[in-house]
């Protein structure tokens, strides 16, 4: 093939462009990475000239090629490569990091070209591979491109997706590996030993190509080597670069990450850069069919067959709702992290398994492939221990400026799971979960409320998360109770209330045995199922408060005291005039009963009685 000065000769010209408008506008800004934006210029401008499947006038086209920007400080670059597709005037750069402006520091979904919010490092693969499985699961021709760094290899979510794309045969992903040595503090763990990385992606499954990242000819083979690739196998293109390309002050020089340059700094790199044609655009290839993701009216109606006298655990009645949800709404994807006969997504797989996505023990891969999946139109529910979605809070929180709509369970809550003691226990999670915005929390009690709050959850636009109980539990609801987010149910009360108890899942059962114990004795209390916990339902709550003899009200959770149930109801009620007192864990567990380790964190029926007689 001849080399692409000769066959695009123009080419050269348009990377001088790109690398003026990446000069230019982070100098406006007085910050960003120019010089991360250099060196990956000319082996993006090959993509977007030649290879690149886009239409420009709907971004979330399923047709679309998908470029995602792992080094999402080299956001410059991205923003540029789009002005010269047409997307916007090449002008508008200039308000790059500027209050109100569609070209923040690094990319977010304000920037509607941008398939997911990057810039913390490593994540990238992974969303890249959720885009990618989804047009092979679903037989779209979309390529996925994916431009990382070589300091966020070191990163290890980059592994977890890596092993995830080789396992699932993505031959439709293609990884690009800017190898341009310097990291922001000294030199990259492989420096230039473009093989190093090669053999890694070759361990995981991945076809590699090594190329001078700045040799059009080299690019344009590897290129056309990535996209003709079929053989099951992803690609990864292992670009040698060099960082600050273009302007010798600063090609390879340390010291220069995250550094704009000064106005005389820029005069003087735009000097070396010599003419430069301002109207030079992309021509972006046009998919062959337009189609948009839907915007499903999601059946929310369910059967059950619950029978008073048993006991279920919420765990096994969300499996079956949510198969009988997939089963009408085509939308719903299921991720497992190797746990699916304990959150029972085992169930979906059974009936779904073209909509089951097996990720292995990866949380951190499992977040960053189903925000890949919900910027596809999905809508994915991910599924493990409680416990173990923390490990992945950095995940979960860019899925979340990635605007990403995805549904968390978390299994084995609280102390209550008994035996397997404090490691599999998920007592912080309520608190990582309420401090993300707009984030709705759960946790129902019994299978009923399950039953009826999974496919609210599901036709919910935005970020649920549902506890689920290990334990079973007996049935507190009959089917003709309604559920919403955000509400609560009165389970006991009269006109002799002296306080109100405030509970949410396996609390309640406490609470109401307290209830009744406490009655044999003449003390009433009232007891409220607090199954929305964000936002939690103050008005029934101050209602109650206010029909009790006191204003007072004990709150009881299974979750460690801070940022639970309780700090929601304080932060609601705040300057209402009412005493809330909170019953929650305060220390580490250990293996027992899950009666022992209630009542060790003295959140059982009989800490609470000894807590209101105290009151009294």
């Amino acid at each position: 093939m001849p080399g692409l000065d000769v066959d695009y000769p123009d080419l050269k010209e348009k990377t001088k462009l790109i690398r003026k408008c990446c000069l230019t506008s982070t100098t406006a800004a007085e910050s960003g990475h120019p010089t991360s934006c250099l060196s990956a210029t000319d082996i993006a401008a090959v993509l977007f000239d030649k290879y690149f499947t886009y239409d420009i006038h709907n971004p979330l086209n399923l047709f679309n090629d998908r470029f995602v920007l792992s080094k999402g400080h080299a956001a410059p670059l991205l923003y540029t490569l789009f002005a010269m597709a047409g997307a916007y005037p090449l002008e508008e750069l200039q308000t790059l990091r500027k209050y109100g402006s569609r070209f923040e520091g690094h990319p977010v979904p304000k920037f509607v070209y941008a398939e997911a919010a990057t810039g913390s490092l490593g994540q990238g693969i992974s969303v890249a591979a959720g885009l990618a499985l989804i047009a092979k699961r679903e037989n779209l021709p979309a390529k996925s491109f994916v431009l990382t760094g070589d300091g966020e290899l070191a990163e290890g979510q980059v592994w977890e997706a890596a092993n995830f794309a080789g396992y699932h045969r993505l031959d439709n992903l293609i990884v690009i590996l800017d190898i341009n040595r310097l990291a922001q503090s000294g030199e990259t763990m492989f420096g230039s030993d473009a093989g190093a990385y090669a053999k890694r992606f070759e361990a995981f499954g991945f076809e590699t190509a090594i190329i001078n990242g700045h040799n059009f000819s080299e690019i344009d083979n590897a290129f056309e080597m990535a996209v003709t690739n079929t053989g099951g196998k992803p690609f990864a293109i292992v670009a040698k670069t060099i960082k600050g390309k273009g302007i010798s002050f600063l090609e390879d020089k340390a010291g220069w990450h995250g550094k704009a340059l000064t106005q005389q700094e820029l005069q003087q790199a735009l000097q070396e850069l010599g003419s430069v044609d301002d109207t030079l655009r992309f021509t972006l290839k046009k998919p062959l069919q337009l189609q948009v993701p839907p915007h499903p009216d999601m059946d929310r109606s369910v059967i059950t067959h619950f029978k008073p006298t048993e006991t279920y655990a919420t765990r096994t009645v969300f499996g079956e709702i949510l198969a009988q949800c997939g089963q009408k709404n085509k939308e719903i994807y299921v991720l497992d992290a190797d746990v699916k006969n304990s959150t029972f997504t085992e169930v979906f797989q059974k009936r779904l398994p073209e909509r089951f996505v097996e990720c292995f023990i990866a949380e951190q891969d499992m977040v960053s492939v189903a925000a890949g999946l919900s910027r596809a139109g999905k809508t994915p529910v991910v599924a493990t221990f409680g416990a173990f979605l923390i490990r992945a809070a950095d995940q979960i929180r860019m899925a979340r400026v990635s605007e990403s709509n995805i549904k968390f369970i978390g299994s084995h809550v609280g102390v209550s799971i008994g035996e397997d003691g404090p490691s599999q226990m998920a007592l912080e999670d309520i608190a990582m979960f309420g401090a993300i915005p707009d984030t709705i929390i759960l946790q129902p009690a019994d299978a009923v409320s399950t039953a009826m709050l999974v496919p609210l959850m599901l036709s919910h636009t935005g970020f649920v998360y549902m506890r689920t109980l290990r334990p079973k539990t007996a049935l507190l609801y009959d089917g003709n109770k309604t559920f919403q987010l955000g509400g609560s149910a009165i389970l006991k009360q009269s006109d002799e209330d002296e306080l109100t108890i405030a509970a949410s899942g396996i609390t309640v059962f406490e609470a109401l045995k307290a209830a009744e114990e406490l009655a044999e004795s003449g003390i009433h209390v009232r007891v409220v199922d607090c199954y929305s916990i964000c936002p939690v339902d103050s008005i029934t709550l101050a209602r109650c408060m206010n029909e009790t003899k006191k204003s007072l009200m004990i709150v009881v959770e299974d979750h460690y005291a801070h940022g639970g149930l309780g700090d929601f109801i304080l932060e609601a009620l705040a300057g209402s005039g009412f005493d809330i007192i909170k019953m929650a864990v305060t220390h580490v567990s250990q293996s027992g009963t899950g009666e022992q380790l209630l009542r060790d964190a003295q959140i059982d029926a009989t800490a609470i009685i000894e807590k209101i007689k105290e009151l009294l």
